[in-house]
């Protein structure tokens, strides 16, 4: 596959408001091509990646991506999940990927009870991931986060699983690299920022790199996500 051919679906569910941010660092941005799923549609348009941006589906009723996970939408998305399609969930997408079983745990509340949006450093697990190929262990990214209920949790069983298996790609950190309880925006636990599934096809991360690609935007640090997502297509194919 040549990079010119990569496609990227973005859905949108009512409520979405980081749609557009992530079509335009996918299209005009990395150069690719992109299409708006809407939420009601059962047709993901030949996409060979699936983003779930983030915003507040349906409201955040009950509770964060619970109704979005029940779009006709996301029935398509789940059976191309389970057929090892690649589709990544970005803030509300990664509660909506918990929520539908994509991916392990949960997001609650933050720590603080309170909305949280500010730049945050996030430090690389490892670079063996479709994800991060494009990084190395230990790099310090600036990536914005803009959410409430970020404070990932799961059981102690799995998280062991997700540590032991390097499923854990990205945590907060402070500026030097060092994992502590002062540079955790939510609560989340072994300040986990970012995970993938067991055979590295889906992913969720609640800070926004499709927000850090452009050099008006503070940090282009987003951009070496973007990078490593679409470098893994073409070492898939060579």
């Amino acid at each position: 596959m040549s990079q010119s051919t990569l496609k990227f679906g973005v859905v949108v569910f009512p409520g979405s408001n980081c749609d557009h941010d992530a079509y335009h660092t996918v299209k005009h941005v990395m150069g690719h091509q992109a299409d708006f799923l809407w939420h009601k549609e059962q047709d993901l348009k030949n996409s060979d990646v699936i983003i779930l941006p983030g915003g507040f589906s349906y409201g955040d009723y009950l509770r964060t991506g619970a109704i979005a996970r029940f779009s006709p939408i996301m029935k398509e998305v789940i059976a191309f999940a389970k057929n090892g399609g690649v589709v990544v969930g970005i803030c509300n997408g990664f509660q909506i990927l918990c929520e539908s079983g994509l991916l392990p745990g949960v997001l609650l509340r933050n720590r603080s009870l309170l909305f949280s949006c500010k730049h945050v450093n996030l430090r690389v697990e490892h670079s063996e991931s479709r994800y991060t190929n494009a990084m190395a262990a230990g790099d310090i990214l600036s990536i914005p986060i803009a959410h409430g209920e970020g404070n990932y949790f799961a059981e102690p069983e799995t998280i062991r699983v997700l540590e032991e298996n390097g499923q854990v790609l990205f945590r907060y950190c402070d500026e030097f690299g060092a994992i502590t309880d002062e540079s955790n925006p939510n609560g989340s636990i072994n300040n986990i920022a970012g995970i993938m599934n067991s055979t590295g096809t889906v992913m969720g991360m609640m800070p926004h790199p499709e927000r850090a690609c452009e050099p008006q935007l503070v940090s282009t640090d987003g951009k070496r996500f973007f990078e490593s997502l679409i470098n893994s297509f073409v070492l898939q194919s060579a």
